[in-house]
């Protein structure tokens, strides 16, 4: 995917990511969160899975980590949703 493509596609998910915390505000588990965002996704149009597993390849080797990402965007891009307190 070409830069600008990608450049595009973050600036749409940065802007769904504030609305969804404009809309909800603070306070919220991560769960919450990431149900809207899938919402906004959707909405928008926007390929994505959620719970996706992914190898980790450090160097030449597999490592055996059990890496699940919150969403897989377009299969370009990684979001982990995060909720503080």
């Amino acid at each position: 995917m070409e830069n600008h493509k990608i450049n595009d596609l973050t600036g749409k998910i940065i802007g769904l990511a504030m609305t969804v915390h404009r809309k909800l505000g603070p306070g919220f588990l991560e769960s919450v969160y990431q149900a809207a965002m899938a919402y906004e996704l959707t909405k928008a149009g926007i390929a994505f899975e959620r719970e996706k597993a992914l190898p980790v390849i450090y160097g030449d080797v597999k490592l055996d980590v059990g890496f699940r990402c919150d969403f897989l965007i377009e299969d370009r891009v990684i979001l982990e949703c995060k909720a503080v307190n």
